[in-house]
């Protein structure tokens, strides 16, 4: 798998969407390290209309290929948009990206690109949904990924509670919310308002079309306790190979071959036992080198070997290693091999130096995706939930979005 060049689709499944499939193209082994945001440190773009998005990847081909980009918008649901590309885009896409540079006194060469909207070529025109396409110079889709843009019409707020089924009292995390108007006017909110409620930024576990439980004045209220509950997880694990030659708390041991090769320590199963706290940044990971000035053309690229002893509960199941690193997606890469030698579930994966956080999901013999087998569900459980609220006026062709709202479980209560 590691010189394997064959592209992966993984198709992502958007859970409560009119029972529609989203179709989410996961890049090949030659892309690495990408990494889509905004002026915050969010996993992905979450942007007010008029803030930049900037892109970075690198290609491990490091032959200077040309690359293309393209923006699509989309409904609510992530179905393409009936706008025209006029109306949703002040410029021109399907442009070449002109910013990049070769690695500099690495192991690994590779070539890495930089992408900033708006630019002289193009800026966004409205809210709502986006997907940023990007093209090899034979047309031919190599990744994709999504980001929002929204404006500040109305204000969210919100609060984690404690969930009060008695079944799920100690894993469970619901988030209430209400959407204060303002001078902003809302009709029919039933047939106008939609909201998506994200935990930790991932959209496979996202919840839709939930309506507003009741309407107080100018607010619109959603407490409910089953509807807008997510299982709360529990804390990442993770590992910094910032500086290559030295061994942390998670790394037992380095090797040195045609790269650097970073052996974690043997990770434990914690469903099973009591929750304790430490500091995770969601899944998210964070390129940096000690090595060099440049985290972007000097960090290093290492193997990072993952191991997990077999257990029972693991019957046939495939088990994967999951985190941001390649966008929460189950390919071949990071699947994990049973080694009958030792006894342990391995996987190796080429990333670039830096902090990463991670953790393991099991797929099922009938394909569900758990994803907390391994890890356990604690109402502890330290999560970031985000809420888009869009609104489609009656005549209009497009869900643009008013307004978002965030809270974290830190501050939970009963």
């Amino acid at each position: 798998m590691r010189g394997s060049l064959q592209q992966i689709l993984f198709l992502l499944f958007i859970t409560g969407v009119f029972g529609q499939e989203q179709l989410e193209v996961i890049e090949p082994e030659n892309i690495k390290s990408i990494v889509f945001g905004g002026p915050t440190q969010d996993q992905f773009p979450v942007v007010e209309l008029g803030e930049s998005i900037r892109l970075e990847f690198d290609d491990i081909l490091a032959n200077e290929q040309d690359y293309y980009y393209k923006i699509v918008y989309c409904d609510y649901d992530w179905t393409p948009s009936q706008l025209l590309k006029s109306q949703y885009l002040d410029g021109v896409d399907n442009q070449r990206i002109t910013d990049y540079e070769n690695s500099y006194n690495t192991l690994q060469t590779y070539s890495n690109y930089r992408l900033t909207i708006p630019n002289e070529n193009l800026s966004l025109k409205v809210s709502g949904n986006y997907v940023l396409e990007i093209y090899n110079d034979s047309y031919e889709i190599q990744f994709s990924r999504r980001f929002v843009v929204y404006t500040n019409a109305v204000t969210v707020g919100a609060t984690i509670k404690r969930s009060r089924d008695f079944n799920f009292l100690n894993e469970k995390q619901v988030v209430q919310f209400s959407i204060n108007q303002g001078n902003f006017q809302l009709v029919n909110p039933n047939k106008e308002v939609k909201v998506a409620i994200l935990q930790n930024y991932q959209w496979n576990t996202a919840l839709y079309n939930i309506p507003p439980q009741y309407t107080l004045g100018g607010e619109l209220v959603y407490k409910y306790d089953a509807e807008t509950s997510f299982f709360g997880g529990n804390e990442f694990l993770n590992f910094d190979t910032s500086d290559l030659r030295a061994p942390t708390a998670q790394i037992s041991h380095i090797e040195v071959a045609d790269l650097y090769e970073h052996y974690l320590f043997t990770d434990t199963y914690r469903f099973d036992k009591v929750y304790t706290y430490y500091p995770d940044i969601n899944g998210d990971y964070l390129v940096r080198t000690l090595q060099g000035e440049n985290n972007s053309r000097e960090a290093e690229y290492t193997y990072v070997h993952f191991s997990l002893p077999f257990e029972e509960l693991l019957g046939l199941d495939e088990v994967y290693v999951y985190g941001k690193f390649n966008n929460y997606a189950l390919t071949d890469e990071n699947k994990m091999t049973y080694n009958k030698e030792n006894g342990l579930m391995e996987s190796v994966i080429e990333l670039k130096q830096g902090f990463y956080n991670y953790k393991y999901v099991i797929k099922r013999e009938d394909g569900v995706v758990d994803l907390n087998a391994v890890s356990g569900n604690f109402h502890f459980t330290e999560n970031n939930y985000l809420i888009l609220v869009y609104y489609r006026n009656f005549g209009d062709i497009y869900d643009s979005i008013i307004g978002v709202g965030s809270a974290n479980s830190r501050d939970i209560s009963n």
